[in-house]
């Protein structure tokens, strides 16, 4: 009853007044020293070194696959400021920003490495040359050991989670989609993550199937790895021949137990890897994919409702500042931005993470289906993924701007 009594009183208005006088009493009562520097508490130490805003990095070393593609390998760059290399998850990526023609653009590339490897202080991507593609070429072109790299902290949740993923994974790759399965390997054999890991990779040719013979040595040394590498193009000793169908799946996949799917490589094999998995019947969180949409050609869709040819103008507020810039219908909002030397932000460019969000004004678009992660309220009110957004009229948007790195 005296706790009732003590609670009715607070409740009060004068029991209002009686705790504002209090609390003032107490602000009066405080230190007027100047308040330590944020950083200065281990906790919030800890989370800056965990999730840097930005990470200078330096080309250390390069590792020439094929003349298409190449590993690079990162470490802090100590001259900018750079320091310990934030920690991630195997299958994480990180958002390389990069200077090129006077023009800034942003793309992910998904970190090779393990999250062990950090212990010795460096990262490693590998960038093969995409058809089209103005990063992969420049980089692959112009890299060298000593260039400088300004990097995000490591992002994307194409990861796994002992809580929705089944124990063994059934890892989908083809072409440099093998490199977060390369960090998923290592990491398993390091003791990093524990789960079981079957790879189905791939390839054209076994030529082709770049860091299998790695792979298949972590799995000489664990029995949570196993690859399989199937080729298109060519036939070999203990390899399966043809694409990657629902019944090469099932011959590998645990007969008795449920198991998860990872996908990680181009939109056509997506493409054809989902109409197979579809007649496995597999619960819809068992099966991820990492998306990159830049590189997602609307007209390969069925319901696109043009050809593709069309151009139409883009009106872009940024900044406190408007410009018009063209956009062919089969080019991304976010790339027609970019090739115009705006920088608008961007992080996983697939639709996933939000970072390029931003309010459609004025036109039509289109969204494919299959990369379209907006929540429902912003299609209510007109929000947009410009890095997976085509133009079907001419447009107009407010984009937010590209914090300061």
């Amino acid at each position: 009853m005296a706790n009732k009594n003590k609670l009715l009183e607070s409740l009060s208005m004068s029991g209002f007044v009686k705790t504002v006088a209090e609390r003032l009493r107490a602000v009066g009562k405080s230190s007027d020293a100047p308040v330590p520097d944020l950083l200065s508490y281990p906790e919030n130490k800890l989370a800056q070194q965990l999730h840097p805003h930005v990470q200078f990095l330096i080309v250390e070393d390069i590792i020439d696959h094929s003349p298409d593609m190449k590993s690079y390998i990162l470490a802090a760059d100590l001259k900018r400021g750079g320091d310990k290399l934030a920690w991630f998850s195997a299958g994480q990526y990180l958002v390389l920003q990069i200077e090129m023609d006077g023009k800034t653009i942003s793309r992910p590339y998904s970190i090779a490495s393990s999250p062990c490897d950090t212990k010795d202080g460096y990262y490693q991507i590998t960038v093969k040359r995409v058809e089209g593609g103005v990063a992969s070429g420049y980089i692959l072109d112009n890299w060298t050991i000593g260039t400088p790299v300004t990097a995000s902290a490591p992002l994307g949740d194409f990861t796994y989670e002992r809580l929705r993923d089944a124990k063994t994974v059934i890892g989908i790759a083809g072409g440099s989609g093998i490199t977060p399965f390369r960090a998923f390997a290592r990491a398993i054999a390091q003791g990093e993550e524990d789960f079981n890991l079957v790879l189905l990779y791939g390839s054209r040719t076994k030529k082709d199937a770049v860091f299998s013979d790695e792979i298949a040595a972590l799995a000489e040394t664990c029995n949570k790895i196993k690859i399989v590498n199937v080729l298109s193009a060519s036939k070999a000793k203990d390899c399966e021949q043809g694409f990657i169908t629902a019944k090469l799946i099932q011959k590998y996949a645990p007969k008795d137990e449920a198991y998860s799917v990872f996908l990680c490589g181009p939109q056509a094999m997506y493409r054809f890897v989902d109409k197979e998995l579809a007649t496995l019947s597999l619960r819809q969180k068992f099966v991820r994919h990492e998306l990159f949409g830049e590189y997602f050609h609307p007209e390969q869709n069925d319901d696109y409702p043009q050809d593709g040819k069309a151009v139409y103008t883009l009106t872009v507020h940024m900044a406190g500042q408007t410009k018009t810039v063209s956009c062919p219908a089969d080019t991304s909002l976010l790339r027609a931005m970019e090739a115009a030397g705006l920088n608008p932000p961007s992080d996983c460019r697939s639709g996933r993470c939000g970072w390029c969000h931003s309010q459609l004004l004025k036109g039509d678009v289109y969204v494919p289906e299959s990369v379209d992660g907006r929540r429902m309220a912003d299609k209510i009110y007109g929000y947009i993924h410009p890095c997976c957004t085509f133009p079907l009229s001419d447009c107009e948007l407010d984009v937010p701007p590209m914090p300061k790195l």
